[in-house]
């Protein structure tokens, strides 16, 4: 008592004089006070803060000691009990209307005070522009009036005042409902702050005339700025809006639409970029450290981050509910948003803007799918917005109208998508053109292909600039001016030919018709650029500025290359379309396709470049699919160079793709045909051929390979099986989706490969790398061509693994072979994850010794390791054996259900599964939150789908042990990311027993709990209250969880030998 007495006079008395932290300390200490005894033994503890407030000697106190109260009593932390948290929400929550009836008459009298005395400046030449957007966006004259008052300059201790009382307001709407406590005057106050934002000229003034008043600096009055626009965006961020505050919204938006007018401005004076520039300006450079201590790290935002948060609110929660609204013009909006957002200073400034429109672009696609009687009347009002924005943003991707931008950006560096930030700024560019060709295809279309034009011409004309010099082709343009625009024109074409790439989807499926004239236009084009760069070679070609321009050439090729291959599923449309007439004109654009692609199926070209024909090539033989494809010469010159053992060997990944084409130009279904028409012995007769050459050096390897005595070193045996396995592997992940006859064939084609494959498994058992490989092609086999290998066979192959993999094996793999160790044990694990899925009773008799496995060998060895590793899948194989076997544990038949009248089933198997349950249990001890994640999911499921918490054995023997664990874990608070499907889980578990649980299991749990007294334990269980529904039933356990962690904490902090009443 005497120190609640003491502290707030100590505080009274040397405020001014105490250093700010040890004042803050102070606050913190009688607001700690407060939040354990108000009202109660410490009554006039809020009535002392308005009272402070009230004082204008004490305001600045009362502020801190406000804010800090809204902090701690508002959002407290887990050192109070429930009840009493939401005693104190209650109590603060009578007190909003006064607080805020304060915050708004200091902030009023404030701009009052010093309007009075603000110098008025001349009218601005400008000042009668201001007239008909605003008076759109501000309905009655006297508001605009208002806001158009020239902003006061104050001194620094209102500015002071004014600030706290703005963070004050900030951290109060993050957590007090909208309601009618929030009026129309405090919100017009809190605009009239935020106008300090974005007025440069009396930034400018407070700047000059700082020096010689006790006035605040420009930089300061912006600051007063963000903190006004951090309270709208609280506002904002609430997507529950009360009926009766629509209209408070209408004029915030109003309002703030004002500053946006404001900010984007532009007249000879000032430039909307340059204001911008000004705007962003941080803080921290010009105050310093001493502000970086003082301010939080929000409060730093930039004025124009904290109005961009406020459109993206603004698009992205209310639009849908402002837009109805007559008095809004939302095409004046658009209109100042694209101004706003093509003078961003800042890349991320403009990548932010984007999201916005992004948003705004996805609002308005659903709006017309959900109403497409309207979609004329829709499109027709914001049609002019989106072809403005349309040909802005294709601009800005241009060297040509947006150079200097450009050349900022870093094309080098990785960030966490693995894309350079100039990829990042295309992409995103990109997608929002993707966007208006969706709703103004037309249009998009029109504007987009005469650019590609212009810079495809220069590009084609590039052949007479060509000359032969002694070591090849040299490109005889040396100017450097002449280069600098050869470059920009070379990268605007890259560019474009993405952009045309991406929106190929806007040609197909019930489109194909009404738009095909447009694609086949683009595809022409795209296909006479392919083959001009192939023929004329210009990826060798000599270059003035060979580290600028031959990148520049080879891109533009990689692209175009990009570009026609995204037209792949127009072309196989047109393909189906024409198939019974088999037009001249597809099957020249497929034919000069090829001719285009197979000269760059070569170990001389960059692999950029490869790739991308190798990809292309990929997409005409699986997507496209034409029957003349296997004819084509083009065609039958790459199968020679893949097949002839003498060729230099492309990179893997070509090399991969490449046989990936070929494979399946064998063996795809051609579309539209019958089963007749197929031509499959003679297709299965050359995929036969095929493989046999891709795997001629595989299949001549024995066993004896790895032995001491090998012929060939163990190096390039190593090489040998990792180019075959990998091509192999592909062809048949690439098939398994397909038909029987496909598969069929496949198989066929590898058998002698797979049996190869076994034979050498044992050999290599000890080599990780290899067994990673090896493992690998049986995952992908046993995935895709399991039926197609037989049951015999399959069955020799798990019996081999089985007898590889002994427990000695298992743990030099785990524990000795580091990652790959464990890949190769992860990959066995995958492979089982396919025999125990697989239905019927082929494989039942392999479970008995899987489960061994599993509970024998593997999790001995894995379950006390904090490493994941092997985890995940060892559990996913536990949780499928249960999911897809579940009667080889429960023996369930319907006659033996009806003649004893119950559903309870003759368990087998009971030690295994226990054995697995309790290891799904020991799992939730262990801190990997990934794992506790996916076994909680798995048990979920299995109660789901089989009832599983409902069976004898786990409702008697494992019930109420999974919801102590599970309780526990809540408890000591080790995954709390978790906390909401814990107290998912718990519910579903107790509620196959209510009784139970409130009877037994509540009372066993509290008394087992440690740390508390006896009659805390008792408010514990009379608090939980009896509810059986899920919603308030996980109240009470997170309740149960908050109380009794507070009450460990309150026993914790008493000293020894305390007595307890």
């Amino acid at each position: 008592m005497e120190i609640r007495s003491c502290l707030p006079k100590l505080l009274l008395a040397h405020h001014k004089t105490l250093p700010y932290f040890i004042r803050n300390k102070l606050c913190k200490v009688i607001v700690d006070i407060g939040r354990q005894d108000w009202p109660m033994f410490y009554h006039d503890f809020f009535t002392n803060i308005l009272q402070l407030i009230q004082s204008p000697v004490t305001t600045p106190l009362g502020l801190i000691m406000l804010k800090t109260t809204s902090e701690e009593l508002a959002c407290p932390r887990e050192d109070l009990s429930v009840a009493r948290k939401e005693e104190l929400r209650k109590l603060l929550l009578d007190q909003v209307q006064t607080v805020l009836g304060l915050l708004t008459g200091i902030l009023e009298t404030v701009w009052d005070k010093h309007s009075v005395t603000a110098a008025t400046p001349p009218p601005s030449p400008t000042s009668g522009e201001s007239g008909d957007l605003l008076s759109n966006l501000l309905q009655s004259p006297s508001s605009a009036k208002l806001l158009n008052q020239p902003i006061p300059i104050l001194d620094v201790e209102s500015e002071y005042i004014c600030s706290l009382a703005l963070e004050c307001l900030a951290h109060l709407f993050s957590w007090i409902p909208l309601s009618a406590s929030i009026t129309p005057s405090l919100l017009t106050t809190i605009f009239h702050f935020a106008r300090f934002g974005c007025d440069i000229r009396a930034r400018k003034m407070a700047s000059v005339n700082g020096s010689s008043q006790n006035c605040v600096s420009g930089q300061e009055r912006g600051r007063l700025g963000v903190l006004a626009m951090s309270c709208i965006n609280e506002l904002m961020s609430k997507n529950c809006v009360p009926m009766e505050f629509e209209e408070y919204l209408l004029r915030m938006f109003q309002q703030t639409f004002y500053l946006l007018q404001k900010i984007t401005k532009d007249n000879n004076a000032h430039t909307v970029k340059s204001r911008l520039e000004e705007l962003d300006e941080r803080s921290e450079v010009v105050q310093g450290l001493r502000l970086l201590l003082l301010r939080s790290q929000e409060q730093e935002k930039s004025y124009i981050e904290k109005f961009t948060d406020f459109l993206r609110l603004f698009v992205s929660v209310h639009l849908r509910r402002i837009e109805s609204y007559s008095q809004f013009p939302v095409v004046e909006f658009l209109t100042l948003l694209f101004k706003y957002t093509f003078h961003q200073p800042t890349h991320e400034g403009y990548f932010s803007c984007l999201d916005i429109w992004t948003l705004f672009l996805d609002y308005l696609t659903s709006k017309i799918k959900s109403r497409l009687g309207d979609k004329e009347a829709v499109l027709n009002r914001y049609e002019d917005a989106l072809v403005l924005l349309l040909t802005e943003v294709l601009n800005r991707i241009q060297f040509r109208y947006n150079q200097a931008q450009l050349e900022e950006l870093d094309d080098e560096t990785l960030d966490d998508d693995q894309q350079t930030e100039w990829q990042r700024y295309l992409r995103q560019s990109l997608e929002v053109v993707a966007k208006v060709m969706e709703l103004l295809p037309t249009h998009a279309f029109s504007t987009l292909f005469p650019v590609l034009q212009d810079n495809l011409e220069v590009y084609l004309g590039l052949q007479q600039f060509i000359v032969t010099s002694g070591s090849g082709h040299r490109l005889n343009i040396t100017a450097e001016n002449d280069c600098r625009r050869l470059h920009c024109s070379l990268r605007d074409l890259s560019s474009l030919l993405q952009a045309v790439g991406r929106l190929a989807e806007y040609f197909i499926g019930d489109v194909f018709a009404a738009r095909f004239n447009d694609a086949l236009t683009v595809v022409e084009r795209l296909v006479k650029v392919t083959l001009y760069g192939s023929q004329i070679k210009l990826y060798n070609i000599e270059t003035a500025v060979p580290s600028v321009l031959k990148p520049d050439l080879i891109d533009v090729h990689a692209q175009s290359l990009a570009a026609l291959q995204a037209y792949s599923h127009w072309l196989a449309q047109y393909c189906s379309e024409v198939h019974r007439q088999n037009t001249q004109q597809f099957v020249t654009l497929i034919s000069t396709t090829m001719d285009a692609i197979t000269p760059l199926i070569s170990t001389k070209v960059q692999d950029k470049l490869l790739l991308s024909a190798c990809h292309l090539l990929v997409s005409l033989a699986t997507t496209v699919r034409p029957v003349f494809l296997i004819s084509i010469p083009a065609v039958q010159k790459v199968f020679n160079r893949i097949t002839d053992a003498s060729a230099l060997r492309l990179v893997d990944k070509a090399q991969v793709l490449v046989c990936r084409a070929l494979s399946n130009i064998l063996l795809l279904p051609w579309p539209n045909l019958p089963e007749n028409e197929q031509q499959w012995p003679v297709r299965s007769i050359n995929h036969a051929s095929l493989i046999s050459a891709l795997s001629r050096d595989y299949r001549n390897l024995k066993p004896s390979a790895v032995a001491p005595q090998r012929k060939m070193p163990l190096d390039d045996t190593k090489l040998i099986i990792h180019q075959t396995l990998s091509v192999l592997e592909d062809i048949v992940e690439n098939i398994s989706g397909e038909s029987t006859k496909s598969r069929q064939i496949c198989y066929q084609s590898l058998q002698e490969s797979v049996q190869v494959s076994l034979a050498l498994f044992p050999a290599f058992i000890h080599q990780s790398d290899v067994t990673d490989e090896m493992l690998s092609f049986f995952l992908t086999l046993f995935r895709g061509l399991r039926v197609q290998m037989g049951v015999p066979f399959t069955e020799q192959i798990i019996q081999t693994f089985l007898n590889m993999f002994t427990r000695e094996q298992l743990a030099e793999s785990i524990l000795h072979e580091g990652s790959t160790g464990c890949r190769v044990v992860e990959k066995f694990l995958k492979i089982l994850q396919v025999v125990v899925q697989e239905p019927g009773q082929v494989f039942k008799p392999f479970l008995p010794s899987i489960i061994a496995l599993c509970m024998e060998q593997v999790y001995p060895i894995i379950a006390e390791r904090p490493s994941p590793d092997v985890k995940a899948e060892l559990f996913e194989l536990l949780f499928r054996t249960l999911h897809h076997n579940w009667r080889y544990f429960f023996k369930s038949t319907v006659l033996a259900s009806v003649q004893r009248g119950i559903t309870e089933e003759q368990m087998e198997n009971e030690p295994q599964f226990s054995a697995i349950m309790q290891a799904f249990g020991q799992s939730f001890l262990q801190p990997d939150i990934h794992l506790f994640k996916q076994n909680l999911f798995y048990l979920e499921t299995l109660n789901t789908k089989q009832k599983l918490y409902h069976k004898k054995i786990f409702r008697t023997a494992m019930l109420f042990q999974f919801v102590n664990v599970l309780l526990q874990v809540l408890v000591h608070k080790s995954h709390d990311l978790l906390q909401e499907e814990i107290g998912i889980a718990i519910y579903n578990m107790a509620s196959v027993d209510f009784d139970g649980f409130f009877a037994a299991f509540l009372p066993e749990f509290l008394t087992s709990c440690d740390g508390v007294d006896a009659n805390q334990k008792s408010v514990l269980g009379r608090n939980f209250k009896m509810d059986r529904d899920l919603p308030s039933f996980t109240q009470n356990v997170h309740r149960l969880v908050n109380d009794l962690r507070y009450y460990r904490l309150c026993n914790d902090s008493l000293p020894p030998g305390t007595v307890k009443l």
